[in-house]
């Protein structure tokens, strides 16, 4: 069997932000709304600060105003707070974003159940999170966005097919999951304690791993020709890097590369699609904030 397609997350984005943009374009000149992303940085962590640069930086490509408030480390819970209320009731702001992990004095749950749920961009807030399980509209967490965007890509139709998700988080594995099954998947959700992991995944047509274990995740784990959405991205020494280090997923890419039929690398495969999927998230809010229709 020859070695797995490799799916390209920066193209698939690129691809989506211009079409974004685009839409962008048509609702300014439709209906004279642009839309309007606010992030709030608390503290100096430097994988935040990038991570938001880039968030900005995408928002503007794509038409829409951006704007970033950084607050200091020792904010207290109750400054973030007014920021969010405010946000909430600026009509120009139409997503907020509260970028995760908030310093130890800060409720990050209250915070993010502050944001009004129809500009939680994030898909963060509980009433997101029950519309989504309840089959109605909500704001979903970008990540699964994109995966799902990308299986859709890859395999189309995914009715009746199997999938595992490897994780059982809020922001990934649990939304995840519900996605899959309102496209009519058989899903299961696993996890680092699941008995026998790797039997569970070798049923799988569809894999996502999100469990946060490098390379956990091994070859021999993977139905041949399923396909593999690694949302893992963790930080190992490398001495041949210049940087004495470089990024993996919670698959065993090597290995896997070698059974799978489709396989997202780490770097370059889920992370790109993340940020364009708030950036779709941001138009949709937009427009239903507007009470107008998504251009086509």
């Amino acid at each position: 069997m020859s070695d797995a397609n490799i799916i390209d997350g920066k193209a698939m984005a690129a691809n989506l932000r211009a079409d974004i943009g685009r839409r962008v374009t048509l609702l300014k000149e439709g209906h004279s709304v642009t839309p309007g992303l606010s992030v709030v940085l608390v503290g100096e962590d430097p994988a935040s600060e990038v991570y938001v640069r880039n968030k900005g930086k995408s928002t503007l490509e794509a038409g829409m105003n951006s704007n970033t408030y950084k607050m200091p480390v020792n904010a207290s819970h109750d400054d973030v707070m007014a920021k969010v209320e405010e946000l909430n009731n600026d009509p120009t702001v139409h997503g907020i974003l509260v970028q995760l992990p908030l310093p130890d004095q800060v409720d990050s749950d209250a915070i993010l159940n502050a944001i009004n749920p129809d500009k939680d961009v994030d898909g963060f807030h509980t009433l997101n999170v029950g519309r989504l399980n309840s089959g109605q509209d909500a704001m979903v967490p970008c990540t699964p966005v994109g995966c799902l965007l990308m299986l859709k890509e890859v395999i189309g139709d995914l009715t009746g097919l199997q999938a595992i998700v490897v994780g059982r988080s809020n922001i990934v594995g649990k939304p995840m999951a519900a996605l899959l099954l309102k496209e009519h998947c058989t899903v299961t959700i696993a996890h680092s304690r699941t008995r026998d992991l790797a039997a569970e995944c070798r049923r799988a047509d569809i894999v996502i791993a999100a469990v946060g274990r490098t390379r956990m995740v091994r070859g021999d784990w993977i139905k041949p020709g399923a396909t593999v959405i690694d949302v893992g991205i963790n930080r190992i020494e490398d001495a041949s890097r210049k940087s004495g280090t470089r990024l993996v997923g919670d698959v065993d890419f090597d290995e896997a590369v070698k059974v799978a039929g489709a396989i997202t690398p780490v770097p370059g495969g889920v992370g790109p699609m993340t940020i364009a999927c708030l950036l779709k998230n941001t138009l949709t809010a937009a427009c239903r904030q507007a009470g107008v229709p998504e251009p086509e």
